[in-house]
């Protein structure tokens, strides 16, 4: 099958806007989609190439929000799910579960299910509730270094794959930021400061993009977010692969 290749006019589509702790960004997305991508933030390009391998997966971030959708962003609401810093991606999707196939809607629904099950013991609140599908929480709320670890793009995958519509840290490891707006299934948002320590799982908590706000309804705080820039329209296409057949960049499919 022939590769195909995009040209994107802003390194920032795929890249955080600071640069995380963790060293570990290779520009690769395993098995699927590969990023060469400069460090140089001006004129930088990135190119995406789709291999025989692909395993496609099903976009969500654009589906299970609640709330309004603007031309410009979404509002998300829900209960929020509080985690500490430097949560990786065994903890996100322990490696035993990486042979479930997204593209397969039931093993997809499966990926879900097991999202944050490598969580320590000391997380004393499921995330999902034994012998259900899905999370209550929509919004999970980080510290520092969320998605360090491994490349796995199945960790953005499962957290969509379980009803999550956003998560909002201190700050990410590149790699699960890019595999989170390759994908298209969550929105990874970052704070001014540590939330982790502002708010509680459970709390009530309402993401507004176009303010670039959050409001916890628990506690009456508000705290703002950075711009999420044009990773935002990518990820509400469904991924840099929606998003480049929405915009002429390739063709359609038929």
């Amino acid at each position: 099958m022939a590769a195909a290749s995009i040209t994107l006019s802003h390194n920032s589509i795929l890249t955080p806007t600071h640069i995380p702790k963790t060293k570990t960004f290779l520009g690769v997305l395993p098995n699927s989609i590969k990023f060469p991508v400069t460090n140089s933030r001006a004129g930088a390009t990135a190119t995406a190439t789709r291999s025989s391998r692909a395993v496609s997966v099903v976009p969500r971030a654009t589906s299970v929000h609640s709330g309004s959708t603007s031309e410009s962003g979404s509002t998300f609401h829900g209960l929020c799910y509080v985690v500490g810093d430097n949560i990786d991606t065994d903890q996100i999707i322990p490696a035993e579960y990486l042979t479930l196939v997204p593209s397969k809607p039931d093993e997809y629904e499966k990926l879900g299910s097991y999202a944050l099950i490598g969580l320590p013991a000391n997380y004393t609140t499921r995330f999902i509730v034994q012998n259900e599908m899905k999370t209550k929480y929509k919004i999970i709320i980080a510290g520092d270094n969320f998605g360090c670890g491994s490349s796995r793009e199945h960790a953005p995958v499962a957290l969509g794959a379980s009803g999550v519509a956003a998560v909002v840290a201190e700050s990410y490891a590149r790699i699960f930021f890019r595999n989170s707006v390759a994908t298209g299934e969550i929105y990874p948002l970052e704070s001014e400061g540590r939330l982790c320590d502002e708010c509680n799982t459970g709390d009530v908590v309402t993401i507004e993009m176009d303010e670039s706000r959050l409001i916890n309804h628990t506690t009456g705080k508000e705290y703002t977010l950075k711009p999420i820039g044009d990773a935002g329209p990518v990820i509400q296409a469904g991924g840099i692969f929606a998003y480049a057949r929405n915009t002429g960049m390739i063709p359609a499919q038929n």
